[in-house]
């Protein structure tokens, strides 16, 4: 598995709402300013199913980002199983009055390892931003 982290400061109850709810997520699923994700819907429980449009701004690329929640532990755990098969696993660690999220997955074949570690990473890095530059 490849893992990402980054650690947020905001208490674990804004970063959860921000993690999961749709229109927090339009805002910050991307990996370069270039890219956004027009579309989010989010059913979080076990079995509940997770699709996003991400999209290139110009008009040239899309594709989906779907899966199926396998686990889920409120303000700390979620596991789920991606369309092509792959696991993600995210753990939220309270650190005082941070959030340290533990992003791992499995790699996909089609791009190397570094590139989908560097576009997760930018991915939870935008996540950051997003949680600590908002209020609501």
């Amino acid at each position: 598995m490849i893992t990402v982290q980054n650690t947020i400061n905001a208490p674990i109850e804004q970063v959860w709402e921000k993690w999961t709810t749709p229109h927090h997520i339009m805002k910050w699923n991307n990996a370069s300013d270039d890219w956004h994700t027009p579309f989010a819907e989010n059913d979080l429980k076990v079995g509940g199913k997770f699709k996003y449009t991400m999209a290139s701004k110009d008009g040239a690329m899309q594709f989906e980002f779907e899966g199926v929640y396998t686990k889920v532990e409120n303000l700390s755990l979620i596991e789920y199983q991606l369309a092509d098969g792959r696991k993600v696993i995210i753990v939220f660690e309270k650190e005082a009055d941070r959030i340290k999220i533990i992003e791992s997955f499995d790699p996909e074949t089609e791009n190397t390892e570094e590139l989908q570690k560097n576009g997760w990473q930018a991915i939870l890095d935008n996540f950051k931003k997003h949680v600590e530059n908002s209020t609501l």
